[in-house]
């Protein structure tokens, strides 16, 4: 994404599973992408569902409400504010959305094993009988030629994964 429009926001996409770190990683970068690329605004898909009332949660339906995101973030970015946008929204046509449709887009991928997850208890749907959660019974699909990744195997603090990330963001804008 070197070819930058200086006129919009950046959109930076972190998407992976529920737990993985993608939001606690978003709010502790968002100081650095301010100062280095102009305002910047933190948004989760958790904070887009609850204020759209998104309250199903179907495959069919979490691709929809993943497409509204999208077109959110991206009227957002048009607006020359940034976006840290973090999503599980694990969908190719979502991701490919935009690619085509957001000038400056970074996509994000946090990789976290989901035994691991579930082994640290960091989320509580992963236990008992919920449907429809992603990685458990909604398969996902992750990102085949993401921009960066991130592998948080929880070894690492967050600030450490959040360095790095900002490095490899420098390399990719």
């Amino acid at each position: 994404m070197k070819n930058t429009n200086k006129k919009k926001g950046i959109l930076f996409y972190i998407t992976g599973l529920s737990g993985s770190g993608k939001t606690a990683i978003a709010e502790k970068i968002k100081h650095k992408i301010s100062y280095k690329y102009g305002p910047t605004l933190t948004i989760s898909g958790d904070d887009l569902r609850k204020i759209f009332n998104y309250n199903k949660f179907s495959k069919r339906k979490r691709l929809i409400y993943a497409l509204n995101y999208a077109k959110f973030c991206k009227h957002v970015t048009d607006k020359k504010i940034n976006v840290i946008f973090s999503t599980v929204s694990l969908f190719h046509k979502v991701r490919k959305w935009n690619r085509s449709n957001v000038q400056n887009y970074v996509e994000i991928y946090i990789l976290s094993d989901i035994d691991k997850i579930i082994k640290l208890k960091k989320k509580f749907f992963y236990k008992g009988k919920h449907k429809n959660i992603v990685g458990k019974n909604i398969k996902p699909e992750f990102p085949k030629s993401p921009d960066i990744v991130v592998e948080n195997n929880f070894q690492k603090t967050i600030s450490s994964l959040v360095n790095q990330l900002f490095k490899n963001i420098k390399k990719v804008i």
